[in-house]
């Protein structure tokens, strides 16, 4: 038996909007919008009385998406220290391959985005940074260098 691919990678977030809006402006598209509220999703992630909204966010023509979480009930829990250091255990980053990183770096900054240390030069290869998104996730982008 082997794996048949990588669905997605699931974010909870505070605010739907801003962070549809967010990923959106990085340049994924919005796939869909839904309440969840459901015996079979308590079931699956282990939270009795769930009611939640996702939104699934794909990369155009590419495979590769993110569902947001809001969950309403019972109420997301903040991690401590906030927002988390990126040596934090558990999910480090998502990466994104971009084309501009300047360009990227001050569309996504209206919405939130701030560096969490300063872009860096890899080599000739890459520019390469990590940033904060919306509820302090934290996403690397990475632009190849010709």
């Amino acid at each position: 038996m082997t794996i048949q691919r990588m669905d997605n990678v699931g974010i909870v977030v505070d605010d739907l909007d801003a962070a549809i809006a967010f990923f959106t402006e990085l340049g994924m598209e919005l796939e869909g919008r839904m309440p969840v509220e459901a015996r079979w999703a308590e079931e699956a992630v282990g939270l009795d009385g769930m009611r939640s909204e996702i939104a699934m966010m794909r990369v155009p023509d590419a495979p590769g998406r993110i569902e947001l979480a809001k969950y309403h009930t019972p109420p997301p829990v903040t991690p401590n220290p906030t927002p988390a250091p990126a040596n934090t255990l558990g999910l480090h980053r998502i990466m994104f391959a971009v084309d501009d990183l300047d360009d990227t770096l001050t569309r996504l900054h209206p919405h939130g985005a701030e560096l969490v240390g300063t872009v860096a030069r890899f080599e000739d290869s890459y520019l390469l940074c990590y940033l904060r998104g919306p509820g302090g996730i934290i996403l690397g982008l990475a632009q190849q260098l010709t």
